[in-house]
């Protein structure tokens, strides 16, 4: 197999190509690392790659398991790799490397892939732009000059621009779903816990943050969360059980479905007349699929959500910090952080206990109002981002005005976090694109455990507008443009 026939392929695909001897691991590995080394100079959306490692461990992959020899990418944030840096995109922990893999790591080797990198992330995942100082900003193949978003933008950049055909995301506020609409990619942020993130930590931005995937085509998202969902020792919390396999869920249309739909950002703050324009379309497909489209609003406080966010987020950063001084023996590494950051924990090293206590009631109280939404609706539309992909720059935090940092950042994804806060699962679709032809991607969310109904809904829009492989640049390996 070549490069230019390994992307025209999603991940079950070359699986199921290994498993029958058509193609060994070792030809797409190969593959994977010829596209990295073509797209790289370009995009930096791999921060480490662990070609030599790959490499070692190919040798001994069997010709197994629903992925069967498929290259992936780990984002180098939440999830630690056996003998793989672990930087979160900060200097604080440049020298950091992992002694084991977590829980889902070792999942991900157990269904048959084949790890071979850590993508690019803002520094300790806070920002919907990926750009850190540490490891330099990672490029959208759609418009190099624009941001893939944040915080899983390499990971996203990577599977675009046909590196690997999926990757795996972090999400605490729409990290995986943000950089899915800004790069044409399927992203799925499932229910609270039902992917591991032990085994050492209880749980990831005190429930806030899920794990999984950004891929190219829904079949490959589903079949991921099927081997490797499931709760482990020690989880302080469970999702509700699965009925059926995702996989199953995707192959069948749904039954008509009550939607609801907004185009309005739930705190007011401006939505690009595209993104809007993108939802109509996605809910008109909906109705000519036999569903039920009301426009309508999820009942939450959005801005009490907005402000217990940035507490939560904060209180947790800065626990994460003071981890790290007290495993060095140091007593402030705040000044290895960047200064928006740095002036995040210092905020948050203010709050009292009652405070947060207030930040978590604050959040409940949101799940309880959107689960009563949820009773009225099955799904709910908006816009995944308030604008299209932007330009580099724009969403990154240059200095220490952290007011002027959170007030970009949250209206540049109004929409996503609600998910996160009552641990609903939530996905991007792509759907639309812009005048500029960049992608607008519709983002669908419905209520806690019910993620077969996304992955079913999902599949009757991929087969009712395909475009699962559709990448930014040319199969052929074209030279691609530098920028200075």
């Amino acid at each position: 197999m070549n490069p230019e026939e390994y992307v025209a392929h999603d991940a079950l695909s070359l699986a199921a190509l290994v498993r029958k001897g058509a193609v060994s691991a070792a030809e797409l590995l190969e593959c994977a690392l010829s596209r990295a080394d073509h797209t790289e100079p370009l995009l930096n959306a791999i921060a480490h790659r662990l070609d030599d490692a790959a490499r070692g461990q190919v040798r001994q992959l069997k010709a197994e398991g629903p992925f069967a020899g498929v290259p992936f990418l780990v984002k180098d944030a939440g999830a630690a790799v056996a003998g793989a840096p672990m930087t979160g995109g900060s200097r604080l922990f440049a020298d950091q490397r992992s002694d084991t893999d977590t829980t889902l790591v070792a999942r991900y080797r157990a269904c048959g892939l084949q790890i071979i990198g850590k993508t690019n992330t803002p520094e300790l995942g806070l920002s919907f732009t990926t750009e850190p100082l540490a490891q330099g900003p990672t490029r959208n193949p759609w418009n190099p000059s624009c941001s893939p978003g944040g915080s899983s933008g390499g990971s996203a950049a990577a599977v675009a621009a046909g590196v690997v055909p999926i990757a795996h995301g972090t999400d605490g506020a729409g990290s995986i779903r943000l950089p899915a609409s800004h790069c044409g990619l399927f992203g799925f942020k499932p229910s609270r816990m039902r992917t591991p993130v032990g085994p050492v930590n209880g749980e990831s931005l005190y429930g806030l943050s899920a794990a999984h995937a950004l891929s190219r085509s829904v079949r490959d998202n589903a079949a991921l969360l099927d081997a490797t969902c499931g709760a482990e020792p020690g989880d302080p919390y469970a999702a509700p059980p699965r009925l059926s396999s995702y996989s199953a869920e995707t192959d069948r249309d749904p039954a008509s479905l009550r939607i609801g739909f907004s185009t309005h950002s739930p705190t007011g703050s401006p939505v690009d007349a595209e993104c809007a324009a993108a939802v109509r379309r996605a809910a008109l497909l909906c109705e000519s699929l036999g569903h039920s489209v009301e426009e309508s609003a999820l009942d939450y406080d959005a801005h009490a959500v907005r402000s217990a966010w940035r507490l939560i987020a904060g209180v947790s950063t800065a626990l994460y910090v003071r981890s790290a001084e007290e495993a060095r023996s140091s007593p402030s590494l705040t000044g290895l952080l960047e200064p928006v950051n740095a002036a995040w924990v210092a905020q948050a090293e203010r709050y009292s206990a009652l405070d947060f206590a207030q930040a978590i009631d604050e959040v409940r109280r949101a799940g309880r109002s959107v689960g009563r939404s949820f009773e009225r609706f099955d799904v709910f539309l908006t816009p995944c981002a308030a604008a299209p992909p932007p330009l580099l720059g724009v969403l990154a935090g240059l200095d220490e005005d952290l007011d002027a940092f959170y007030e970009r950042f949250w209206n540049h994804g109004p929409f996503t976090a609600i998910y996160n806060v009552t641990g609903c699962p939530a996905m991007s679709v792509p759907l639309g694109s812009s005048a500029a032809g960049l992608p607008l991607g519709a983002h669908f969310g419905a209520a806690l455990g019910q993620d077969g109904v996304l992955f079913a809904l999902a599949g009757q829009l991929e087969r009712a507008r395909p475009w699962s492989y559709e990448i930014p640049f040319a199969r052929a390996l074209t030279p691609l443009p530098r920028v200075a």
